[in-house]
């Protein structure tokens, strides 16, 4: 089954007719809320508001541990996070669509592994490449079967928010080859990778980040919100068609 984790901007799937909603509750705490379950086409489909269903979650409150763990509960095996960041070259301007293929993480003090009990034994999982390739071959071709266009790989800054960065951080992130930065992309990919869950993102580039772009003194914010509703709706259009590939 195919579980959508969608951020912000997307806290509801206004095309997905809903047939319950289950409160799942996990060894972890609660998830973020219920998980909704419903068909997109002919295709069981759940989902799951990272940040809550009223958005008042912050990035760095969010606990992922139960969010995946509750996915992979209910029978989740592929899973499309959809999650908005700051485009740092300018190819990547507002309202640009990234599939990234690698990740370097900035967080700090977040869960992070399902393994950090003395009744687990110590494991490493594989880390190399972070995303499923699987899964971001199938979210290109819903891409391109939705007509619409798509970056193929990048690298995914994760930084511990909720403030966005400094114009010196932000060319520190470029020196370190990262595309784009975001808040949310780990621990959650590599949580998915310790449950064997297959895990790929798809970027919503809202705004230049600091420093590039229109935003060299400050981020407007006033124009992010137009086109994070722009770009949402193309997401909601790829994700229809994301379901007539997700079985190959």
């Amino acid at each position: 089954m195919l579980a959508i984790i969608g951020g912000s901007g997307l806290s509801q799937l206004s095309n997905l007719p809903i047939s319950r909603r289950q409160v799942v509750r996990t060894p972890y705490g609660e998830p973020s809320g219920a998980l909704i379950f419903g068909a997109i086409g002919d295709h069981e489909v759940v989902f799951l508001a990272r940040h809550g269903y009223g958005h008042t979650i912050p990035p760095h409150e969010i606990n992922y541990r139960a969010n995946l763990w509750a996915l992979e509960s209910v029978g989740a095996t592929d899973v499309l996070a959809v999650a908005t960041v700051g485009g740092i070259p300018s190819e990547l301007g507002p309202g640009a669509l990234v599939v990234p293929d690698q990740v370097i993480d900035y967080t700090h003090g977040r869960k992070s592994t399902y393994f950090d009990t003395s009744e687990k034994p110590v494991t490493h999982i594989d880390f190399t490449e972070p995303y499923c390739q699987t899964m971001r071959a199938r979210c290109m071709k819903a891409v391109e079967a939705a007509g619409d266009c798509c970056i193929d790989g990048g690298v995914y800054a994760a930084v511990q928010g909720p403030r966005l960065e400094s114009r010196a951080e932000i060319d520190r992130l470029a020196r370190d080859g990262a595309a784009m930065v975001g808040m949310t992309c780990m621990p959650e990919a590599a949580l998915a990778r310790e449950l064997n869950l297959c895990y790929a993102t798809l970027a919503v580039v809202v705004n230049y980040a600091a420093g590039r772009g229109g935003n060299q003194h400050a981020i407007a914010f006033d124009e992010i919100a137009a086109v994070m509703e722009r770009a949402m709706g193309r997401v909601r259009h790829i994700l229809e068609h994301l379901v007539e590939v997700n079985d190959g």
